[in-house]
């Protein structure tokens, strides 16, 4: 009898989420802990297991946990570490998949949040009985998750899919924390339309409500709430967003000939502001082939719960 449950764990710089989960997708419970406030990897990991182990007692799930799946950036499926981690002082290559699991004694499955992202979609959300689609996180970043014929596609060292750093403009691109300049991450995540914010109202006189606040200061935020409220300048920064994601779509689409492309995170939620301009300019750079072909998605995991369900449902291919 297989048993009930899984567990699943996202970890962010800020804060670690985790949760219990049954097979349909419902978070039976969840908590966290501050990610930051651990120097050394092991405390952390006693924090951890205090904090899941009572969440097992109160839930009577002590065990019924079939796996657990950790989500975390630069982390790397095959090899069950964390690779290099940009803002926790452990030191890296981190072997969590393995501490993990010596901890509690539950088989442990690890990948970066944006793979965890696709396979939650496939297990519980938009993507269910979807066999080739990609998943893109829109946020501090641009992340991606590629399923292709029904399996997240890793590539030969555990990193692929890295769709964020497509580079979309060669010459004079923004420099990316990756170290390159022009990727797709600096002009589409939420720090890319900021950075687009600022660019527009340094090089342009249009009036704009977006000029009363501190240049420095704009968030994505600031811009939808503006183009909401008709402002046009605002309107047209995500005019300008929504066609570079469209270009990148439509030449993902000539790799994996997805059935659907499904948004996930803060921006994806600006609705038709973002969806029309990525739609329209999708399939005007689209290869004939494959024109009206590829849906466009919204995630429809709970935003509170996704990044635990995403990562839960690794949990049951834990082995």
């Amino acid at each position: 009898m297989m048993k009930p449950y899984v567990v699943g764990i996202d970890i962010g710089g800020t804060n670690t989420v985790f949760g219990i989960v049954d097979a349909r997708g419902a978070v039976i419970a969840s908590s966290s802990i501050k990610t930051l406030k651990h120097t050394n990897v092991e405390d952390y990991l006693n924090d951890l297991h205090d904090g899941l182990t009572r969440l097992m007692e109160a839930n009577d799930a002590v065990d019924k946990i079939h796996g657990i799946g950790i989500g975390a950036p630069n982390a790397n499926f095959y090899t069950g570490t964390i690779e290099r981690l940009v803002n926790i002082p452990w030191p890296t290559p981190l072997p969590l998949a393995e501490m993990v699991s010596e901890k509690f004694g539950i088989p442990v499955a690890i990948t970066n949040d944006a793979n965890a992202a696709a396979i939650g979609e496939m297990t519980y959300g938009a993507a269910r009985g979807l066999k080739n689609f990609i998943m893109i996180t829109l946020g501090t970043g641009v992340g991606s998750g590629i399923v292709i014929n029904g399996q997240l596609v890793y590539g030969h060292d555990g990193f692929a899919g890295e769709l964020g750093h497509v580079i979309m403009k060669r010459n004079n691109g923004r420099l990316c924390g990756c170290g390159r300049t022009g990727c797709l991450e600096t002009y589409c995540s939420a720090s890319g339309v900021a950075r687009t914010a600022r660019e527009f109202l340094e090089l342009r006189n249009d009036e704009s409500t977006l000029r009363s606040l501190p240049v420095e200061e704009i968030t994505s935020k600031d811009v939808y709430d503006a183009a909401v409220n008709g402002d046009k300048l605002a309107q047209e920064i995500f005019e300008y967003t929504g066609n570079i994601l469209g270009e990148a779509f439509a030449d993902f689409t000539t790799f994996s000939s997805p059935e659907a492309i499904i948004l996930f995170g803060g921006l994806a939620k600006s609705g038709d502001l973002l969806l029309r301009p990525i739609r329209e300019s999708m399939e005007r750079n689209m290869m004939p082939q494959f024109k009206g072909k590829v849906k466009l998605l919204l995630s429809e995991l709970k935003e509170a719960d996704a990044a635990v369900l995403g990562a839960s449902a690794l949990g049951w291919e834990a082995k």
